[in-house]
């Protein structure tokens, strides 16, 4: 009994390690959108959201019982085991968790997806590459917006030659009523000009192009909730194909895409034990060390606020379809890690004070964002007396 009255009341301690919450979702077209998850035409994007939430954010449990007379509260926070599909090249999804992860200069945290391993080819099988950002909370929000900060984690391929940085493409919406148009080389296709696509690729060859429908989808393949809209652009990091057909024709294909060694979701098996240690197949997690900036220049983040996943690969494999990244779930490593000490006068967020923070002072004071940290006197004021607070931590 004495120890049943221990467990009278149990007690969260600390953050939720998983996921708990969809700040936006905007994928490209595919042919799991509309499913994964399930959306109707005209659905306000709060309910697409909350949708998005209940499959790949964690909850908390709770639990109360009777026991001899004891009343017993368990709680505990549980992993939803769902999934959410980005799309085709660009689709992406922001998260975050319901404190900053702080940067332990190991691995941070994992964004889950359903890679797996191919029965011909232990090198490859599924993969699916998704890029990720990391974001600041500058303005101090609490939410992504204007007056935050983005680094892309450059991954494996970040430096590859054939990796394209500032990518763009643009998708339009197709005609659902038009007649479709079976191929005749690949029986599973029954729409081969489904969703056109055009892009700013260097090869001439892929500025243009079409998104198929096969027979094992027949759902819209465009965003149910966003009818009105007649195009979709993304733009950011295009990584290079990663399949091989290695069966005998287009009826008896055998798509294998190979695994990048790291660096991103939906690329390597997932590690079933949840743990970050390197193994070659599965994905050991996340680096907040491996944020650069728009330059491709390390930058040294203390903690971040949100995460972005995109679809990193313009990619169509026949009968399985476009690569399109899915994301399932996302923990922390740490996530009772105490936040570090701001730096003062790092405006930016980025770890370091130099120009790029009076930029970020003058971009304030012009009215083009609000930064928390612009603040760098503490009057409550941002001015030119916050510049010259800036100039003067650099010159120390």
């Amino acid at each position: 009994m004495a120890i049943l009255g221990l467990l009278t009341t149990l007690t969260v301690l600390g953050n939720h390690p998983w996921l708990t919450r969809v700040y936006e979702y905007r994928p490209a077209p595919g042919q799991f959108i509309n499913t994964m998850p399930l959306c109707r035409v005209g659905e306000p994007i709060d309910s697409v959201l909350a949708r998005c939430q209940a499959s790949i954010c964690g909850r908390i449990d709770t639990v109360t019982v009777t026991f001899h007379g004891q009343t017993i509260t368990s709680i505990d926070t549980i992993w939803s085991e769902g999934m959410i599909s980005l799309g085709g090249y660009g689709g992406y999804v922001i998260v975050g968790f319901d404190h900053p992860v702080v940067n332990m200069h190991t691995y941070d945290f994992e964004i889950q997806g359903n890679a797996f391993i191919s029965e011909r080819e232990t090198h490859g099988g599924s993969s699916e590459p998704g890029i990720v950002m990391v974001g600041v909370d500058l303005d101090g929000n609490g939410v992504p917006s204007d007056g935050d900060k983005w680094y892309e984690l450059a991954g494996s391929e970040y430096t590859h030659p054939k990796t394209q940085h500032d990518y763009s493409i643009t998708y339009y919406r197709p005609d659902e009523a038009k007649p479709r148009t079976p191929s005749q080389v690949n029986p599973f296709l029954n729409d081969t000009t489904y969703i056109r696509w055009t892009s700013n690729d260097v090869n001439p060859d892929s500025t243009s192009g079409y998104m198929s429908r096969n027979t094992y989808h027949s759902q819209p393949y465009w965003p149910l909730w966003l009818q009105n809209e007649g195009t979709l652009t993304f733009q950011g990091t295009k990584l290079r194909c990663n399949a091989l057909d290695l069966g005998n024709n287009a009826s008896n294909s055998y798509y294998v895409q190979y695994f990048f060694d790291w660096g991103y979701v939906d690329n390597l098996p997932n590690n079933p034990a949840r743990v970050s240690q390197d193994d070659g197949y599965y994905n050991p997690g996340f680096k907040i060390d491996w944020a650069v900036d728009e330059r491709g220049n390390h930058v040294n983040l203390s903690h971040i606020d949100f995460i972005k996943i995109y679809c990193g690969m313009n990619q169509y494999c026949g009968w399985t379809g476009e690569t399109s990244t899915e994301v399932a779930a996302g923990i922390d490593f740490h996530p009772d890690a105490p936040m570090p000490l701001p730096v003062a006068g790092d405006v930016n967020g980025d770890g370091e004070v130099n120009i790029s923070d009076i930029n970020s002072v003058i971009n304030c004071i012009l009215g083009d964002n609000y930064v928390n940290m612009a603040d760098v006197t503490h009057d409550s004021e941002i001015n030119i007396s916050d510049v010259n607070a800036v100039i003067d931590l650099i010159l120390q």
